[in-house]
């Protein structure tokens, strides 16, 4: 699997994020602080010197890039890496955009901008419905897909988990962006999708193994 242009493009945009930061921090006074972490009501409750606040998202950014490339250097099962390719883009992918995000979000008060992180639940959905779509592509691999003891022993329930997972991952996110832009108290909103992460997973393996039961008795 190729990741050159991934990586370059991941590069340069943590570049550009770098020099965004540095010029937003430059238009603030001395001793400014923006905000780095909110509460279930969306209120800043932690903040940080502008620049660090500010160069955050960029160095996450230039960690993720190395950790999708040292990720198909790592895997051993290197002749199905390439068929589960379009989930490793498309995590990649999703990721830098929602840093792009956050760092946009830190920068806000600096720029008189109205972001709320509510949008950044959004970009999760959305996260969940690409990486959904993309996991029917993939082969069993121990780095990439849903790793349970009965999809890495067996193919066919490889393939069958993943098309169940990629559905429910795609439903779960559409309904993560409804319930993000619905007038929903935050508390409730969090419990809402924290179940729906949670019943995508647990269904999901419990659907592995159920299959491999069905196959063994």
């Amino acid at each position: 699997m190729s990741v050159r242009g991934l990586l370059t493009a991941s590069l340069g945009l943590a570049l550009a994020m770098l020099g965004f930061g540095l010029w937003v921090a430059a238009g603030l006074k001395s001793g400014a602080q923006l905000p780095v972490h909110w509460n279930l009501a969306g209120e800043a409750d932690r903040t940080a010197p502008a620049l660090v606040a500010l160069a955050m998202p960029a160095v996450m950014a230039i960690m993720l890039g190395l950790l999708f490339v040292a990720i198909p250097r790592l895997e051993p099962l290197q002749p199905q890496l390439e068929a589960s390719a379009p989930v490793l883009r498309a995590v990649w992918i999703g990721s830098l955009l929602l840093m792009v995000y956050v760092q946009m979000t830190i920068a806000a008060p600096a720029l008189g901008w109205t972001l709320g992180p509510d949008l950044l639940l959004v970009g999760m959905g959305v996260l969940l419905v690409m990486v959904g779509d993309a996991l029917p592509k993939s082969r069993p691999g121990l780095l990439v897909g849903i790793r349970t003891p009965w999809t890495l022993n067996n193919t066919d329930n490889w393939i069958a988990t993943h098309r169940l997972g990629g559905k429910l991952m795609m439903v779960a996110g559409g309904l993560i962006v409804l319930a993000t832009i619905a007038p929903l108290r935050s508390g409730v909103r969090m419990i809402i999708i924290t179940a729906l992460v949670t019943c995508a997973a647990l269904v999901t393996v419990i659907y592995s193994w159920w299959l491999a039961r069905r196959h063994t008795t």
